[in-house]
């Protein structure tokens, strides 16, 4: 039988993706093989699998942690909200529709099967699977038909890990409260406690630790500190931490739109390779001023959101950034409000049918019926590019634009088409393909472009190839997990469940 362990949390973003992705490297590193299995994701930011398949990053960097290429098996069921009351359906990586909350609580139950397929596929090939809970499963009114956190730990008769955001504030309430809310069956499922987003002295939390062990009978395994490592958050709360001010000292100062329903904003977490850039997340016009350069990023529901900014000055913003010098970069969603014209006569994506774009490419976007989901690698300024696509609608390129890369390969496969556009002073760009600033040579290159502009000196910094910088930063997360985690009790865990 193989061995199983589920990570759950007191609540969103308490860091339970985090332990899975360090547990994942440390037992590859111990000669194992490990997977990650994540039932229900909620999230924006997703992947594209090399099938065309579409799954959550968070099970994608747990996978890298293990040294697997991602597997829509890992996550079946993603639901992407479009609306704060209706999410997009996916399973095994496929959309089947959209849904009200209310309708899919209802539906969801027929999801089992698929979920338990794809967790009895993975067992089958691996030594050890770990699990990821979503949000709490102290969450009573989402608990009927189950499959995220507990229902899962029972379909899977895995033991439980209990994680608990200390930065939040109130963290043994919400460790007693979740333990308490949960029938005695589940209590006894949790096999351990631990704390995670420490800052200061530890010792000063060992009175804590004991008298919640005294009251839930639970050992706290370990407290987990506050970490500055370069690995994705799935969770939008994440957001909130980012920063929106520039950073002293950096050349290049890179504002990115925060718009509501922003997707895949991991798509600018490599800049933070480059030395000469600051990157800040903005959310009004007042915080923009006149950046090096503005990125639009993907979004869920794009005419709502650029909507949005039209309704609070952003448009205007950013056309006048624009007219004083600021480069301006759109990326999926981004690159369709760029446009002239957005059109979706078949309320594809929102009931809004036509809107003007901020209009700083002559480009018209169409909505379809038909989701692309495809990995791709292209050609832009000599240089590879290797990204992926997740977007609805086609886009039409006018006059004075060319394309701003030529797609060459899709999922494995030779094809030939252009992707995206660039206006003909090149101070625009826009294209579907998420991941683009992975690419680091070609980064550094655009990166030079900009500095260039400014009257500054190019930089020919020795960046590392994406992967193998994450590949570092798990490895770091490895060993801070096993320096502050009891990781031997984690081990007997393990052991016990696979008798």
């Amino acid at each position: 039988m193989t061995k199983r362990l589920m990570f759950q949390g007191t609540a969103s973003d308490s860091g339970k993706s985090w332990m899975v992705a360090a547990f994942c490297r440390y037992l590859t590193n111990q000669g194992n093989e490990v997977v990650p299995f994540k039932s229900q994701n909620m999230a924006l930011n997703s992947y594209i699998t090399p099938e065309g398949f579409e799954m959550g990053r968070a099970q994608v960097f747990q996978a890298e942690a293990a040294r697997k290429i991602p597997n829509v098996r890992m996550n079946p069921v993603l639901l992407k909200p479009s609306t704060d009351s209706e999410s997009q359906i996916i399973v095994d990586g496929k959309v089947i529709g959209d849904m009200k909350a209310k309708d899919y609580f209802q539906f969801k139950n027929r999801l089992r099967s698929f979920v338990q397929n794809d967790f009895d596929q993975l067992a089958s090939e691996n030594d050890v699977v770990l699990l990821e809970g979503a949000g709490s499963p102290a969450e009573i009114n989402l608990n009927k038909n189950d499959f995220a956190n507990m229902g899962m730990a029972d379909m899977a008769d895995a033991p439980v890990v209990l994680v608990a955001d200390i930065d939040k504030g109130g963290v043994f309430a919400s460790i007693y409260g979740t333990i308490k809310l949960l029938p005695v069956e589940h209590q006894k499922r949790i096999k351990g406690i631990i704390i995670n987003k420490f800052r200061g002295d530890v010792s000063l939390l060992q009175n804590g630790n004991n008298q919640i062990e005294e009251l839930t009978g639970v050992p706290v395994l370990g407290v987990m500190p506050m970490t500055d490592l370069d690995i994705d958050e799935e969770d939008s709360v994440a957001l909130a931490r980012k920063s929106q001010e520039k950073v002293p000292g950096k050349d290049l100062d890179i504002a990115v739109i925060v718009v509501p329903k922003i997707s895949n904003y991991t798509d600018f977490n490599s800049f933070k390779q480059y030395k000469d850039v600051s990157v800040r997340y903005v959310r009004n016009v007042s915080q923009l001023g006149i950046p090096d350069l503005i990125i639009i990023p993907g979004s869920k529901n794009t005419n709502e959101d650029l909507s949005y900014l039209r309704k609070i000055g952003f448009v205007d913003a950013i056309k006048n950034a624009h007219s004083q010098g600021c480069k301006v970069f759109g990326i999926c969603g981004g690159y369709q409000m760029l446009g002239k014209k957005l059109v979706d006569k078949q309320h594809i994506e929102s009931q809004i049918e036509e809107q003007q774009g901020i209009g700083l490419l002559n480009v018209t976007t169409y909505y379809e019926d038909q989701k692309t989901t495809t990995q791709a690698c292209a050609q832009k300024d000599g240089y590879q590019l290797t990204g992926y696509e997740i977007h609805m609608g086609k886009t039409i390129l006018g006059s004075k634009v060319k394309p701003f890369s030529e797609i060459r390969e899709v999922n494995g496969k030779k094809r030939s088409r252009n992707d995206g556009a660039v206006s003909s002073d090149l101070s625009v760009n826009g294209t579907y393909l998420h991941g683009v600033f992975d690419n680091a040579l070609w980064t550094r290159h655009f990166l030079n472009n900009i500095r260039l502009s400014k009257g500054l000196e190019p930089i020919f910094e020795e960046v590392i190839p994406i992967q193998e910088y994450k590949s570092q930063q798990y490895d770091k997360l490895a060993k801070i997990f096993a320096k502050n985690v009891d990781v031997s009790s984690l081990l007997k865990i393990l052991d016990e469940s696979e008798k």
